[in-house]
């Protein structure tokens, strides 16, 4: 990593101390069946099958996390970097325990990520959230503020385009660069 991109990494740092005694990790398949424990616990997250989970910490291992508190995850974030866009990492769920919320775990762990090997390119954040997830909402704006970089947010998923299953639609929003 260059100098510059040390110096435009050190404004990564998480607004406050990850939560005491939270340690990141990078999730392995054994952690699958929790991890879909949390999400179906995380209102108003979509909750994928065991499978998809089990494939996100097998084939996206580098660009995924886990926040542990003790042996109990407490958090999660899914994230891959799309093969036609090598500089940028698509944020698929962030998801925290009720019991961490309100200390800062979801921008941590995408500062986490952010520091990782994997990420190295990466100068952009991508995101979809649904209008209703306010905190979802605000979890990116605040973290495209800490970067001090720009957010667009556009429409990427209709209602319609989920067929007969009652979703809202879904916005992409895209941070960076940085």
């Amino acid at each position: 990593m260059s100098t510059a991109e040390i110096s435009s990494r050190a404004s990564l740092q998480p607004e406050h101390d990850p939560p005491a005694q939270v340690q990141f990790v990078q999730p392995a398949p054994r952690h699958a069946s929790a991890i879909h424990d949390l999400i179906k616990a995380c209102k108003p997250l979509d909750v994928n099958s065991t499978y998809a989970y089990l494939l996100l910490c097998h084939h996206f291992s580098e660009t995924c996390v886990v926040a542990l508190k003790g042996k109990r995850i407490v958090g999660f974030v899914s994230a891959y970097i799309p093969p036609q866009a090598g500089d940028t990492l698509f944020i698929w769920q962030v998801a925290v325990h009720e019991t961490a919320r309100g200390q800062q775990l979801g921008g941590a762990m995408l500062t986490h990520l952010l520091e990782r090997p994997a990420a190295r390119d990466v100068r952009f954040l991508e995101t979809t959230v649904s209008p209703s997830n306010v905190a979802s909402t605000r979890l990116f704006e605040r973290f495209a503020a800490r970067l001090n970089a720009g957010i667009s947010k556009s429409p990427l998923f209709e209602r319609s385009d989920f067929g007969a299953e009652a979703h809202e639609e879904e916005i992409l929003y895209r941070i960076g660069p940085f």
